[in-house]
């Protein structure tokens, strides 16, 4: 496929989530999707019909503009549900004392006319190990609960400058999962357990766990995740909210706390493909708007046909369970009949991937994370990281395990030949995988389940998530992107897509066109659990 930067990226987006149905700000629902809930009110005073389940941030910048709408209302409303429904989830760690003060700057800017962007007045959560210089950043330890890092991070600075709202910060599993051999994705020592929306006693998974759940409940118009390999994509697959993980170096990972500079990414995570696609464009510093200099989307992608003569790969997974795999051919027949070629795939070379990736994390954490405390208040090193938890009952709450801390103190330094061998063919064997099976077939994107359906959460056990299909995109620094496929029973799951280095305008255009068709969103019901069902 022909690359295109993000700054071409609004032409690759559709508006198939203000068209479905043929009414906007409204979304079918497919058959696989059942009925949807009722959402959880608000004050409709202060949101004058808008519906935060559906409503997407170009129609959100239309009424800001008409004036029937302001910032400071939009973000009043969140701040009230937030309020209302995150006793439910505990999904937002805290709101920032500054939002409403923001809107009401971004108000001034809409009456003047000199609105920054598509951002601008727009709620935004971010996870809790993105540095805020005005809130705590944790990565959910207690470790660094104290004082807040002396400069936001450089995402931050590029959403503050576009005029996003920063709301507040999302818990996340702590250290972004990479602390116990056995963790239980959603829980940190700061914030506790984040909850499924769908199901309370299912698990949100991933790291960026309470981005998704937030997202799900809508909590905030959109939210910020990172990844090392698979703390985007698998969280919005079952949260059935979108997700995409940029192609690496497309987002500044400064004042982000690491894993591994080789892998880690933020990335944009929101209810539809084209307020993910706007905010990604923000997020890597290029322009959001229209080619005509405004906020519209060009009409192009937004015609019916849109997959006509795609060519996606479909890698089933059938490990995932047999709900999954029929998820999966039902998806297929969809595609086919809005005109896309579906051929079955299987990359290759993964088990040479699942063998060298997790003892390169250790050594990239290693020097990483070592790199980041320096510059925190707290533990100056991994070593003194270990300490304060075996010091510290609170960090043991759910599970005691520092397992993977204890293995990265203890591996190789990335300096010694054995360890660059490694990451080398890790970078070579990622690539191939994903570039040989699109050439080999002539793809526009290889498409996977993005999550099995959620497991019961259970601190004893720890997370059941051999997920493998996040894998390939997230080792060789390629795009990839979760949007809803449906449902097993009443649990959400998504569809993985991915492509080349680089293609994230093209991956999105095809995530845009997948979502038009599958319109597999329903609002969660918040089901305490799920009788007579195990895992």
């Amino acid at each position: 496929m022909k690359k295109r930067s993000v700054a071409a990226l609004t032409a690759a987006l559709a508006v198939a989530p203000l068209l479905a149905a043929g009414v906007p700000g409204q979304r079918a629902v497919a058959a696989d999707s059942g009925t949807a809930g009722p959402s959880s009110p608000v004050d409709s005073a202060l949101l004058r019909g808008v519906d935060l389940d559906t409503v997407t941030i170009p129609e959100l910048q239309a009424r800001m503009k008409r004036g029937s709408l302001t910032s400071s209302d939009l973000t009043l409303a969140y701040l009230r549900r937030i309020k209302a429904i995150d006793p439910k989830i505990n999904a937002v760690l805290r709101t920032s004392p500054t939002a409403l003060s923001q809107a009401a700057a971004s108000d001034v800017r809409h009456r003047l006319g000199k609105v920054r962007g598509p951002l601008d007045g727009i709620p935004v959560l971010l996870k809790d190990n993105v540095n805020t210089r005005d809130m705590p950043t944790t990565a959910g330890s207690l470790a660094l609960a104290g004082s807040p890092p002396d400069t936001d991070a450089e995402l931050v600075v590029r959403l503050r400058a576009a005029g996003a709202v920063i709301l507040g910060k999302a818990n996340l599993s702590e250290w972004a999962n990479f602390r116990a051999a056995k963790p239980t994705s959603g829980w940190s020592g700061v914030g506790g357990q984040t909850h499924n929306p769908y199901v309370l006693d299912r698990n949100p998974c991933g790291s960026s766990a309470g981005s998704a759940a937030a997202l799900a409940a809508s909590l905030a118009q959109v939210a910020i995740g990172t990844e090392t390999d698979g703390s985007i994509v698998c969280p919005a697959g079952m949260n059935g909210v979108v997700g995409h993980k940029p192609s690496l170096g497309l987002v500044s990972q400064s004042g982000v706390v690491p894993i591994s500079a080789e892998q880690d990414t933020a990335g944009p995570m929101a209810r539809n493909v084209v307020d993910t696609a706007i905010t990604l464009a923000v997020l890597s510093g290029q322009d959001a708007k229209g080619t005509d200099g405004a906020f519209g989307l060009p009409e192009a992608v937004s015609r019916p046909g849109g997959l006509r003569g795609k060519r996606i790969g479909l890698w089933r997974l059938p490990s995932l369970g047999a709900d999954v795999d029929a998820l999966m051919t039902r998806t297929a027949a969809r595609l086919r009949a809005a005109g896309a070629q579906v051929v079955e795939v299987t990359p290759p070379y993964q088990d040479r991937l699942a063998e060298l990736e997790f003892p390169a994390l250790l050594s990239e954490f290693h020097r990483d994370i070592d790199a980041y405390l320096s510059t925190r208040k707290g533990p100056r090193d991994l070593a003194e990281l270990i300490h304060f938890n075996r010091t510290h009952p609170a960090e043991q709450t759910c599970f005691a395990g520092q397992e993977l801390f204890e293995q990265a103190l203890a591996a190789p330094s990335t300096t010694v030949p054995r360890y660059r061998a490694m990451r080398a063919v890790l970078k070579d064997l990622s690539r191939r995988s994903i570039d040989e099976t699109m050439a080999a077939h002539d793809l526009d994107a290889i498409a996977s389940p993005a999550n099995p359906p959620a497991w019961t959460t259970d601190c004893a056990r720890g997370d059941n998530d051999v997920i493998p299909s996040s894998t390939p995109a997230a080792v060789a620094g390629y795009p990839s992107l979760s949007v809803p496929a449906g449902f097993v029973g009443e649990l959400p799951v998504g569809l993985l897509l991915m492509a080349s280095d680089h293609q994230d305008a093209e991956l999105l255009a095809v995530g845009a066109a997948v979502e038009q068709r599958l319109v597999a969103w329903r609002a969660p019901r918040y089901l305490p659990s799920l009788p007579g069902t195990a895992d």
